[in-house]
C-alpha cells in the first residue's frame, strides 16, 4: 500500500472532500485516512460544521488579494482533464483566493469560521470549549515557522481591533518566553472572537482569545479541558481566556502579565 495514505491531508483536499469535489480514488483514500487517524477524523468533522456564507466573509480579504500575480500563476497550470478544472468554480477555487491574501500578509483561517454552538447551561463555559476543542488540532508544526515581525503583526491585530472595539498592539499581547506566530479572526455565536496564536518552544501551541461579553467583571480562574489548561477572566465588555498545554502554575504567571497589559 501507498505510504500516501498516512500524509495529512491540506484543508483545501478536505473541503473538497467534504464537497464531493474529489476524484474517487482522492476521496476514497481519505475515507480510508479518517477511519485510522483522529486528526483527520477530527479536522474534517470541525471543518463540516462550518456554515457561514464565504463570499460574504471573505469579501474584504478578496479586495486586497494580489488578483493580477495570482491569475498568472493560474494560468501557467497546465488544464489536465475538465472534472479537475471545474474545482476551481467551487469552495477550492475559493480557498486559493484566500491563499493569495495571506501573501499580501491577511492571517486568517479556514473562512471567517463560524464556530458551532451547542447548547450549554452556561454561555461563558461553552466558547471555552469550543476553542479548546479547535487548539487541541494544533501541533507544533501547525504554527511553525519564523515569528513574524513587528509591522505583521501589528496590520493582523488593527483587524482584531476595529471587531472587537479593544485596543491591541504587539507589545501589549506578548507573552514571556513564548514566541507570537499571528492573529487572526473567528467567529462565535455570531460575535467576533479573537485568536492570537502562539509556540512555547516547551509545550506546543498556546493561544489568547478574545470575545465581546456583557457578563461583567469576573477574577482569574483556572480550569482543564482537553489535556491543555485555561486561564479564563473578564471584564465589563470582553471575556479573555489562555489556553495551552504548559503547567498550571506557569499559564497562571503568564495569563497575569497579559491580563496587566490588556487592562491598564
Amino acid at each position: 500500500m501507498s505510504n500516501d495514505i498516512h500524509i495529512m491531508p491540506s484543508d483545501e483536499e478536505l473541503t473538497a472532500f467534504i464537497d464531493g469535489e474529489l476524484p474517487p480514488q482522492d476521496a476514497a483514500r481519505i475515507e480510508a485516512l479518517a477511519t485510522v487517524d483522529d486528526h483527520v477524523a477530527g479536522r474534517l468533522e470541525f471543518l463540516s460544521r462550518s456554515s457561514l456564507p464565504f463570499k460574504e466573509a471573505f469579501a474584504p480579504l478578496l479586495a486586497a488579494a494580489p488578483k493580477a500575480e495570482l491569475e498568472a500563476v493560474l494560468s501557467a497550470i497546465p488544464e489536465r482533464q475538465e472534472s479537475t478544472a471545474s474545482t476551481l468554480t467551487g469552495r477550492r477555487g475559493f480557498l486559493s483566493a484566500i491563499a493569495a491574501s495571506v501573501v499580501a500578509g491577511v492571517i486568517v483561517d479556514r473562512a471567517y469560521i463560524g464556530l458551532s454552538r451547542r447548547p450549554s447551561r452556561e454561555e461563558s463555559t461553552e466558547w471555552r470549549g469550543v476553542v479548546a476543542e479547535y487548539l487541541s488540532l494544533y501541533t507544533a508544526d501547525t504554527l511553525a515557522g519564523p515569528v513574524p515581525p513587528a509591522d505583521i503583526q501589528s496590520a493582523q491585530l488593527a483587524l482584531l481591533e476595529g471587531k472587537l472595539g479593544l485596543a491591541l498592539s504587539p507589545e501589549k499581547v506578548a507573552l514571556p518566553g513564548v514566541d507570537f506566530k499571528r492573529a487572526q479572526l473567528l467567529e462565535y455565536d455570531e460575535k467576533p472572537l479573537a485568536q492570537i496564536a502562539y509556540l512555547d518552544p516547551e509545550t506546543g501551541p498556546m493561544a489568547l482569545c478574545i470575545i465581546r461579553s456583557n457578563s461583567g467583571e469576573k477574577s482569574p480562574d483556572i480550569e482543564g479541558r482537553l489535556g491543555m489548561n485555561v486561564v479564563y477572566w473578564s471584564d465589563n465588555t470582553h471575556a479573555f481566556m489562555l489556553i495551552g498545554h504548559a503547567p498550571a502554575d506557569r499559564m497562571q504567571e503568564i495569563a497575569d502579565s497579559v491580563r496587566a497589559k490588556l487592562t491598564v
